[in-house]
């Protein structure tokens, strides 16, 4: 079991991290300038209207191994998912006369939206392409047909997907406190 986790976690990091620090860059640009957001913010609503899971057998096609597709699709699901949420959050940034604790709120924002988007994707993938990871201990257990098992790996799905949520909004807070204090002490 341990190792399935850790499998699931790897290609969840391996696909989310990249795209949301490269996401976070690009959204904050499209976000700060009102016609480049306009622009970008319709021509990127097409990549993100497509279901991520979808991408998997195109990343499949291309990369010929499953690992890699899966990290591909991680990715791209992600990184729009970044993009977007990103840009939405600067242009509130922005209106709400540069405040940065509605900047950290927003970004915090989208890096949640993008994680649980990157954990569906994991789970997904492994269901479908196997040959480890949660996911396809889940569906293996589903062809078995144990039920407990079955519950057993929901729980742990749903565990680790509670601990990165609540992980994610920690560092938040912790970061919103630490730009608020910084006011008080000026």
């Amino acid at each position: 079991m341990f190792l399935d986790i850790l499998a699931s976690l790897q290609r969840l990091f391996v696909g989310y991290i990249p795209a949301a620090v490269l996401g976070s860059f690009i959204g904050y640009f499209i976000g700060i300038n009102s016609m480049v957001y306009q622009l970008f913010r319709l021509i990127f609503q097409i990549p993100h209207s497509i279901p991520p899971i979808a991408l998997l057998p195109i990343a499949l096609i291309a990369f010929q191994e499953s690992d890699s597709a899966a990290i591909v699709v991680v990715f791209l699901g992600t990184l729009w998912t970044m993009i977007i949420n990103t840009a939405i959050g600067m242009r509130h940034f922005r209106r709400q006369n540069n405040n940065f604790r509605v900047a950290i709120f927003h970004i915090f924002h989208a890096l949640k939206v993008s994680i649980w988007v990157a954990w569906f994707i994991v789970i997904a993938t492994e269901m479908l392409t196997g040959p480890r990871g949660l996911g396809f201990t889940l569906w293996d257990a589903y062809k078995a047909g144990n039920t407990d098992y079955i519950i057993q790996e929901i729980l742990y799905i749903g565990i680790i997907g509670f601990l990165l949520d609540q992980l994610l909004d920690f560092a938040a807070y912790i970061l919103s406190q630490m730009v608020s204090d910084g006011k008080k002490s000026s």
